[in-house]
């Protein structure tokens, strides 16, 4: 008997570790965000972020097959179709609390630049002298942040703020690209250093500042959320792999994978949040979800057995961590967003 007791206290105290640990029961309820065309599997969705309200941005194929594949919001339960800005496709990239959305889009000319959609009106934000630009976050100011071509061909990263592209320059040599920046104006990226290694970086005051790595020679940072956390993709020693990360207070922490050898995180929330894409054993895509710096999780175990859905990568989180991204349903490629069920 007093085996048995001790047993069951054994087992009662295992599972209010596992109650204790954040995320540990969590799990989530998968929507179909649809496409603006006919449900079929020869038309698609993506979706790339997501603002606190729920409302998703990412891109669609169109309802006509003869005509663009536009960006889209999706509000409401509704996607509506943003238009381009006169070419065949776009993408909306990142979105802020007041519904505004950059990315970019092709022109009529072929070529592409970033967007800034407010008020129904997508507005191209023009390039650094080059014949391209691209848009990846904004933050709630309105500031844009992505990559532009320059007029000697380089490629730099840029911040645009009320009506002007700003140049922030490289950390010692081209390319540079910045791909998410917070409400504090703090810009994330990457760019290459003298040595010719690529390094994630921190662009605060006028000042690129690398990151570093889990011991190899290359990082990025994609997302930057309001306390200053970082996450990204970083290589490990010896470059054999390259894993999701999350940085807080300098501290680089190492999210693994799951059970492959690379992961990177698409975004992060305030609460530390951190999703993204990694690979599995078989080298398939999955997307993930980390909190609080553990161990990554596999986010198709987290939602109903039996639905159709493949989760292969999650781009985006929202405060109450609502999580969207692209996998496919039934075998088409459908936008998701995910609701948590607690």
């Amino acid at each position: 008997m007093r085996k048995r007791h001790l047993w069951r206290l054994a087992i009662g105290l295992a599972a209010l570790i596992l109650a204790a640990l954040p995320g540990a029961a969590q799990t989530y309820t998968a929507t179909d965000l649809g496409t603006l065309g006919a449900n079929s599997q020869s038309n698609f969705s993506e979706a790339y972020c997501i603002n606190s309200s729920g409302q998703v941005g990412g891109l669609s194929s169109s309802s006509v097959p003869s005509e663009p594949d536009p960006a889209f919001l999706y509000s409401g339960g509704l996607l509506t179709s943003l238009g381009t800005l006169g070419g065949e496709y776009g993408a909306a990239q990142g979105i802020n609390t007041a519904g505004q959305l950059a990315g970019y889009s092709t022109l009529s000319a072929g070529s592409y630049r970033a967007f800034l959609y407010t008020d129904a009106q997508m507005t191209n934000l023009g390039t650094l002298g080059g014949d391209y630009s691209v848009a990846y976050g904004l933050n709630d100011a309105g500031q844009v942040v992505g990559v532009s071509a320059l007029a000697n061909l380089q490629q730099h990263a840029f911040l645009y703020s009320n009506g002007t592209m700003t140049d922030l320059g490289t950390l010692g040599a081209a390319p540079s690209t910045a791909t998410g920046i917070n409400n504090s104006g703090a810009v994330v990226g990457y760019s290459y250093n003298a040595a010719g290694n690529f390094l994630g970086f921190v662009y605060r005051q006028g000042r690129m500042t690398a990151i570093g790595t889990l011991g190899g020679s290359w990082s990025i940072a994609y997302a930057i959320n309001d306390l200053g956390q970082i996450t990204g993709q970083a290589y490990t020693t010896n470059n054999l792999q390259a894993h999701a990360f999350r940085l807080t207070a300098g501290k680089m922490t190492d999210l693994g994978t799951l059970g492959g050898s690379n992961s990177y995180g698409n975004a992060i929330n305030r609460a530390g949040e951190v999703v993204g894409l990694a690979t599995a054993k078989n080298a398939s895509y999955r997307a993930f979800v980390s909190f609080h710096g553990q161990k990554m999780r596999d986010l198709n175990t987290m939602i109903p057995a039996g639905t159709g859905w493949v989760l292969e990568e999650a781009t985006g989180v929202n405060a109450v961590g609502q999580i969207v991204g692209w996998g496919t349903l039934n075998g088409a490629t459908r936008a998701f967003l995910l609701t948590p069920t607690h």
